[in-house]
């Protein structure tokens, strides 16, 4: 996969969930030690491809230097039910995520954004750095993270400023990500420039939270509003109004704001994954076959 190739694929396949021709539930989310060990389970139909990733997200794993993020995902064909692929997931759930955020900062940064704010400083971090620097030129990028030591790693391999504090680095960034497994607000409102953009993609349960009711009285867009209904703490505490599903914005259903702050809140959708596999078998196989077995 390439960035160049999945940012406008994403985009594509959000606009098919929003106009409502992918089948999609919301994902299933098996809490096996809360707070520290889930399994979820994320099947999508997505025209001639379906597929179903199963991932693990244990946060437990932190404290072991291991991933908190492992994933599988199997496609098959819609047409004749047979499997086309079996596949690794975790890095396609890496990337897809960013390219997801990529797409959507296209549409909502500031004219001329100039500094990134990055609070969190591990995979989602360095996915969406790589990411949003194919959509905004950065003259400046910050991370901040709650261990000092990871931020200045971080700071360190990707040539950003690590901040003492979160209210440091997001104080006059033009775009902000929190990539974080907070449970508690760890973005202020009162912190944001006017008209920046937050892409929030971590804390997905329903009672955690990365940002204050302050940021999410702001203009709030998300993947997909059941899902946001149900899982996203930040959304349900703040009992948040949604301008839009990102889809709507692609699709050109709903017109994009302008001049003022927005936050996308980032859940992850089955079609994401679905549509990041193909690019995989496609890549591999020049097309994805119609009526026989991928090697």
């Amino acid at each position: 996969m390439s960035w160049d190739a999945l940012i406008p694929a994403m985009e594509r396949a959000l606009a098919d969930f929003s106009r409502g021709s992918v089948i999609q539930p919301v994902r299933t989310i098996v809490p096996i030690e809360e707070r520290r060990r889930y399994l979820g389970i994320m099947p999508a139909v997505a025209g001639d491809v379906m597929g179903v990733k199963f991932v693990t997200f244990y946060p437990v794993n932190a404290e072991r230097d291991l991933p908190t993020h492992n994933a599988t995902i199997l496609l098959y064909s819609t047409d004749t039910g047979q499997p086309l692929a079996a596949m690794d997931g975790r890095l396609i759930t890496e990337m897809r995520t960013a390219a997801v955020s990529a797409a959507i900062t296209k549409y909502l940064a500031p004219p001329a954004s100039r500094i990134l704010a990055i609070l969190g400083s591990g995979v989602q971090a360095g996915s969406h750095l790589a990411a949003l620097s194919h959509v905004c030129a950065f003259d400046e990028v910050r991370v901040w993270s709650r261990t000092a030591a990871n931020a200045r790693s971080f700071a360190a391999r990707h040539g950003a400023v690590a901040c003492e504090s979160a209210e440091a680095a997001v104080r006059g960034a033009d775009v902000i990500v929190t990539a974080t497994a907070a449970s508690e607000p760890v973005l202020r409102g009162a912190w944001l420039k006017p008209g920046a953009h937050v892409n929030a993609v971590g804390s997905a349960r329903p009672d955690w939270r990365e940002l204050d009711d302050e940021a999410m009285s702001n203009v709030v867009l998300v993947d997909s509003r059941e899902a946001a209904a149900k899982e996203a703490g930040d959304v349900i505490v703040a009992n948040a109004q949604i301008y839009a599903e990102i889809g709507e914005i692609f699709a050109g259903m709903k017109p994009v704001p302008a001049d003022v702050t927005t936050v996308f809140k980032s859940l992850g959708l089955a079609v994401e994954d679905i549509a990041a596999a193909r690019l995989v078998v496609e890549s591999r196989n020049g097309d994805v076959p119609k009526h026989q077995n991928a090697p």
